[in-house]
C-alpha cells in the first residue's frame, strides 16, 4: 500500500471537540476501505497567510495514512463535501515520519522561550567593520 500525508484545515469557529471529530471521521473513512491511518496530530488554531471563506485562522490536522490510492480518492471526496473543511492537500510519500511531525518540532521551540544572550553578536564583523570606520572618517 502507498503512504500519504493528508493535510487539512478546518473553520476557526469550530470547537477543538468538533475538529477532533472531523479527524475521526476521516479516520474512520480510510479504516472502512481497508486503509489505515498511523498518526494524527492537531497542529491547534493557526493564522493563515490570507483570508479563505472569510476565515483569517484555521485548525490544522495532520493524517499519516498507509492505503491504496481508491481510499484516497474517496477520503478526498468526502472531504470536498464537508463544509467545516476549508482546505485540504494530500501529497504520497515515501515514508512516514515516526516521531514528531516538524510543525509539532517547531511549537516545542516556541515554548522554550528565548535564548538568552547570544555573547559576541555586535562585534561578528563582517560588513560592519569597514562600514563603521567610513562613518567614523566621514564624522557621522
Amino acid at each position: 500500500m502507498a503512504l500519504y500525508e493528508h493535510v487539512f484545515l478546518a473553520r476557526q469557529d469550530l470547537a477543538q471537540a468538533q475538529v477532533d471529530a472531523l479527524a475521526e471521521t476521516a479516520t474512520k473513512i480510510v479504516e472502512d476501505m481497508q486503509g489505515k491511518v498511523t498518526k494524527v496530530e492537531t497542529w491547534g488554531l493557526r493564522s493563515l497567510a490570507y483570508k479563505i471563506a472569510k476565515n483569517r485562522k484555521a485548525h490544522y490536522v495532520m493524517l499519516n495514512i498507509d492505503a491504496p490510492a481508491g481510499v484516497v480518492a474517496e477520503l478526498e471526496r468526502q472531504t470536498q463535501i464537508n463544509e467545516d473543511i476549508i482546505r485540504y492537500m494530500t501529497i504520497k510519500v515515501d515514508e512516514l515520519e515516526t516521531g514528531p511531525s516538524v510543525m509539532m518540532r517547531k511549537q516545542e521551540r516556541a515554548e522554550r522561550g528565548p535564548r538568552g544572550d547570544r555573547g559576541d553578536r555586535n562585534d561578528r564583523g563582517g560588513d560592519r567593520g569597514p562600514r563603521r570606520e567610513r562613518e567614523e572618517a566621514a564624522g557621522e
